[in-house]
């Protein structure tokens, strides 16, 4: 069974409907890039997977260890080159917000998140720059 089936629906639009679930997401051209930016572009998605996955296993982690993440939170700042056109580099802020956090802890949650799947799985040649910060601990 496919993961998702992804529809052109023409002027640099798709649908992608997420076959198990059936949750739907649009993709638009960049405004660089011939677009309008009237949603995620597919780069933009990329960028976001990679935070939201090292959010995904880090609370996998948090949780095995009684460790509360709710209300933390990221940003992701895509970098494009040309050339061929591609994501050349992608600058990730992380605030775990949990308090109290021993220094074993906040680096077995950092040591997850930048082993998580989609890190791993982008090109060597994207610079991967990540900051992660524990303002309450």
């Amino acid at each position: 069974m496919p993961t998702a089936k992804i529809e052109y629906l023409g002027d640099l639009r798709t649908a992608a409907v997420h076959v198990f679930s059936g949750n739907s997401i649009i993709t638009d051209a960049p405004l660089d890039n011939h677009g309008k930016a009237e949603a995620f572009s597919p780069t933009d998605l990329v960028s976001s997977a990679l935070v939201s996955c090292m959010f995904t296993v880090m609370g996998i982690v948090a949780n095995r260890h009684g460790i509360d993440l709710n209300g933390s939170f990221g940003s992701v700042q895509k970098i494009m080159a040309d050339n061929p056109r591609r994501i050349s580099r992608l600058e990730v802020d992380l605030t775990v917000i949990t308090p109290g956090l021993s220094e074993e802890q906040k680096s077995l949650l950092k040591n997850t998140a930048f082993t998580c799947p989609v890190a791993k799985s982008l090109h060597p040649e994207i610079e991967q720059v990540i900051h992660i910060q524990f303002p309450n601990s």
